[in-house]
């Protein structure tokens, strides 16, 4: 267990889509996780999801089967109450638009929380909740254009489930953002406060961020001036991956947590070792061919984009030059 996160004191664990799903774990994550902690390795789990309090998630991951207490639980919705608590004065009312965790998150820092625009709030904070309606936004629209600053826990577009991807707190955002007009202040990923909360919580010196989003686990990574490992086990495809812009490319990519029991070095996104990659400028084309040891499908993505990144951005096509090339490609959704 030695060579588990190398170089690294530290792991941020992002939640839905990298660690769970729903209600299930995604694969091995537990076991992992696990692992981590008996090579003595700091563990913090970071979640823009608002909708539950930290004994809650911290529940959930023991009952999958990793012992977690609510201090190594960070929710945006924790530091959005944190937030208003530094922008208010002590008592202010602030319009709740979330779950009852985000409730009782701005009732512990001193602030009242009330659900109408009669009640004359002076903040609305808004985060996810399967209950969250029209009524809901009603108030918080009429709030926003009286005048209340607005903070968002987050502002994730969808939410992985073991259904499938549903509508996340970024949709009701946007909803707001139409009928207001106004922008928010972001409190979760890809914002700093979060991960720079998490960091500071456990004293980490070299830590790493493992999530499956590009747009706010990658981002907030960056932000924060951090490293940062994508797991396609979740949101972020590897498509999503090659297209990239600069403020959003991970140093790592692998398919799921399995690769932290590894040399992190494996996971660089660099030319590997079996994949020869050129650019067709033409044709706005990334040329891919197995060099004769071209076993891993990741490692081909990992050349694609160390070669694509190096001076270009945006979206590309992607061809095979070889049948090796080909099912690399099939395998990874890149064909």
């Amino acid at each position: 267990m030695s060579g588990l996160l190398d170089g690294y004191d530290a792991v941020l664990l992002d939640l839905d889509g990298t660690v769970v799903r729903g209600a299930h774990a995604v694969g091995e994550a537990p076991e992992v996780v696990n692992e981590l902690r008996k090579a003595g390795r700091a563990v913090q789990f970071i979640t823009n999801n608002a909708s539950r309090a930290p004994e809650e998630v911290a529940e959930q991951l023991t009952g999958l089967g990793v012992r977690t207490t609510p201090e190594e639980v960070l929710t945006s919705g924790q530091v959005a109450a944190t937030l208003l608590e530094s922008l208010l004065p002590a008592g202010s009312a602030v319009l709740v638009v979330g779950a009852a965790a985000l409730v009782a998150a701005v009732r512990s820092v001193g602030l009242r929380p009330v659900a109408e625009a009669a009640d004359q709030p002076v903040a609305v904070v808004q985060g996810h909740s399967p209950e969250t309606g029209w009524a809901q936004l009603s108030e918080a629209c009429l709030a926003i254009r009286s005048g209340a600053r607005w903070i968002a826990c987050n502002i994730d577009p969808t939410l992985p489930s073991e259904r499938g991807l549903l509508p996340g707190n970024g949709a009701m955002v946007a909803a707001l953002q139409t009928a207001t007009g106004h922008e928010p202040t972001v409190a979760g990923k890809p914002a700093r406060p979060l991960l720079d909360t998490a960091v500071n919580r456990i004293g980490a010196q070299h830590p790493l961020v493992v999530g499956d989003r590009l747009d706010t686990d990658i981002a907030g990574a960056r932000a924060a001036g951090l490293d940062a490992l994508l797991v396609l086990s979740g949101v972020s495809d590897a498509v999503a991956a090659l297209a990239a812009p600069a403020e959003q490319r991970p140093t790592h990519l692998a398919a799921d947590v399995r690769a932290l029991r590894g040399p992190l070095d494996k996971t660089l996104i660099q030319p590997r070792r079996g994949w020869r990659v050129e650019i067709d400028q033409a044709a706005n084309c990334l040329l891919l061919s197995s060099a004769g040891a071209g076993e891993d499908p990741l490692d081909a993505v990992r050349t694609l984009c160390a070669v694509w990144w190096e001076e270009h951005s945006g979206s590309v096509q992607v061809r095979a030059c070889d049948d090796t090339a080909v099912t690399a490609l099939e395998t990874v959704g890149l064909a």
